[in-house]
């Protein structure tokens, strides 16, 4: 039995419904919804084609040429490709830009084969409209509480320990530090924003209007955003503080950014090959601190990460330990101060983990 045609953009969402995005890849890159698959009816050029025709001869024309590029074995192939999803994922939708011309031919074809599917009524447009309506308006109405804590002192990992919390670093991909780049690349902006306002939807369903848990960000994670409407009520929002030594930040920033790292990198391009992307982009990260360090400091860490990175490839990798230290109590440690200063009077709670961890799980009730 066939299911109709939606446009309960909340109900698509928060079920995490499989989705076939049929736009062309260039339009996919630039912003697409999690766990969408990019099965375009025309390719980059093909669209680019279809685009001219239109442009001179008009919508006719340029339908026309559309079946004519997108026929015999490439409309085979494509059809196959989409049957396959749907067989595969019978709870799914399908859906172009506007939920117009082509994703009805993609449905046309599909029932003709004997697979109907459904299309998502407006198309992407409408569902990205949505979810930046519902991104302003849980900004608007939702209390929150922001997590603080100098840099390794874990705030990522204690957040998962929180019903209620939203971990944007893991939404961006990205650790948040200039050395928090991660295998894998980063979402576009559009995609990191997107897949925030899912978040928060589903915190909704779950946790109603309690407030809402975030890590105490700047405005840029690695290369995205975060939205200016949440930003601001994140700049005004009560702040709790994680206090962690020193030694047991450095041995957390160890294990994250040089082990996990070093073994992310690996299992994406192989052992050698992989050491060396990691290696190129440890010293990459201290070079972008260049300016901020200050030219002795720098040569001086540097020289110390080159040191720890040879001894690492002998399969020693404790050395990092020492830069790792200097850099958090000599650069991040001060900045922090600083930064905490600046919000000293929306401060509520400070505490080791233990402590932080009740006082949330109670503040989140």
């Amino acid at each position: 039995m066939s299911r109709p045609d939606s446009a309960d953009f909340a109900t698509i969402f928060l079920s995490g419904a499989p989705l076939i995005d049929a736009r062309a890849p260039v339009e996919f890159a630039q912003g697409a919804f999690p766990g969408a698959v990019n099965l375009p009816l025309m390719t980059d050029e093909e669209r680019a084609q279809v685009g001219t025709r239109y442009k001179q001869a008009g919508q006719q024309a340029a339908i026309a040429l559309g079946h004519q590029l997108v026929a015999g074995e490439i409309k085979a192939a494509r059809v196959r490709a989409w049957s396959e999803f749907a067989e595969a994922h019978p709870d799914g939708y399908l859906y172009c830009f506007r939920g117009g011309l082509r994703s009805r031919i993609a449905q046309q074809w599909l029932a003709e084969a004997g697979v109907p599917y459904p299309r998502i009524i407006g198309g992407y447009k409408a569902m990205r409209r949505f979810l930046l309506d519902n991104l302003t308006a849980q900004a608007g109405e939702r209390r929150f509480l922001v997590l603080s804590g100098q840099t390794g002192c874990a705030k990522t990992d204690l957040l998962a320990e929180i019903p209620g919390a939203i971990d944007l670093e893991g939404l961006a991909n990205h650790r948040g530090s200039a050395f928090g780049k991660r295998v894998g690349g980063q979402p576009s902006q559009i995609g990191f924003e997107n897949a925030l306002s899912i978040a928060l939807l589903r915190n909704r369903q779950t946790h109603g209007d309690a407030p809402l848990l975030l890590e105490d960000e700047s405005r840029l994670i690695g290369r995205v955003a975060v939205p200016e409407d949440l930003r601001e009520r994140t700049l005004a929002a009560p702040v709790v503080v994680l206090e962690v030594p020193l030694e047991e930040r450095a041995r957390h920033t160890h294990r994250n950014y040089i082990l996990r790292n070093l073994q992310d990198w690996q299992a994406a391009l192989g052992e050698a090959p992989g050491f060396d992307a990691f290696a190129e982009e440890l010293q990459q990260s201290l070079t972008n601190l260049s300016r901020r360090l200050g030219g002795l400091r720098y040569a001086q860490l540097a020289a110390q990460m080159a040191a720890a990175l040879a001894a690492h490839r002998q399969g020693d990798p404790e050395p990092h330990m020492r830069w790792i230290r200097e850099l958090l109590a000599d650069y991040y440690d001060p900045m922090y101060a600083y930064q905490l200063d600046q919000k000293a009077a929306r401060v509520v709670f400070r505490g080791d983990r233990a402590a932080v961890r009740d006082y949330l799980r109670h503040a989140m009730a």
